[in-house]
């Protein structure tokens, strides 16, 4: 069921953003060739219990993570472990903060150091599809509006667009109604009305749209062993739009 949240909700949602934003700011920095996932992990969870919130992802259905951590072919849900970044590496961090009960969710593809062109395009477009599905979020728009508009951005770059996985409402569970695609005809599915909250989250592969998960029933890699992007933003509705709460400068 996809509720609308009031004021205090909203506020609380809000929080649980400004967290969330903050972190992916700060772990931008601590990207770097060398660095273990793990250690990014620990990272994770002190700044987030610092700043006064809780790991959303950290026991949720028996993730013992604060983040996942998607290393080049795989796509979501990496589990953070011994692995060492290595130069041209492009990183996939997802995280999520509870804040007074409630949740927000955000993605960001990283590149460590320089990267080749096809992850720069790649990334690029990822985020670019990110940016197409939210301008879709308008009062009076049908949520697959938002599926259609991440679509056509990827259309012409020939990218596979995940499947399997999908974005979602989200409030005082991580994971709400409605689902989200990233595919799909337009005008179709529930109105999107004010006080509406999304974690719009598109997944782009360099090759097939194909996945598949690893034996640690948790990473899910590209079946093409091709690289993989993963950007997300949490969004309330507002009248004018999506007001973006897990943005950062």
């Amino acid at each position: 069921m996809i509720t609308i949240k009031s004021g205090a909700e909203q506020a609380k949602m809000r929080k649980a953003g400004r967290i969330v934003a903050d972190f992916l700011k700060a772990i931008e920095a601590e990207v770097a060739v060398g660095v273990t996932t793990a250690e990014l992990d620990r990272f994770a969870e002190k700044f987030i219990r610092s700043k006064g919130g809780s790991p959303a992802f950290k026991g949720y259905h028996g993730f013992p993570a604060t983040i996942c951590a998607s290393v080049n072919e795989e796509v979501v849900h990496g589990m953070p472990g011994k692995r060492k970044l290595e130069g041209g590496d492009i990183i996939g961090v997802d995280v999520g903060a509870i804040v007074d009960g409630y949740y927000a969710d955000a993605a960001r593809t990283f590149a460590v150091g320089p990267i080749s062109e096809e992850n720069d395009r790649l990334l690029k477009a990822a985020r670019g599809a990110l940016n197409a599905g939210i301008a879709a979020v308008k009062p009076g728009n049908r949520i697959s509006d938002i599926s259609h508009a991440v679509q056509q951005h990827i259309a012409p770059y020939g990218y596979g667009i995940v499947r399997q996985y999908v974005g979602h409402g989200i409030g005082t569970h991580l994971h709400e109604e409605p689902q989200i695609p990233n595919y799909g005809k337009p005008n179709q599915g529930a109105e999107i009305k004010v006080g509406m909250a999304f974690a719009i989250e598109p997944m782009v592969n360099a090759g097939t749209h194909e996945v598949k998960v690893l034996a640690d029933g948790w990473t899910v890699v590209t079946a093409d062993g091709r690289p993989s992007s993963h950007f997300e933003n949490t969004v309330l509705v507002t009248q004018s739009g999506a007001e973006l709460i897990t943005e950062y400068a």
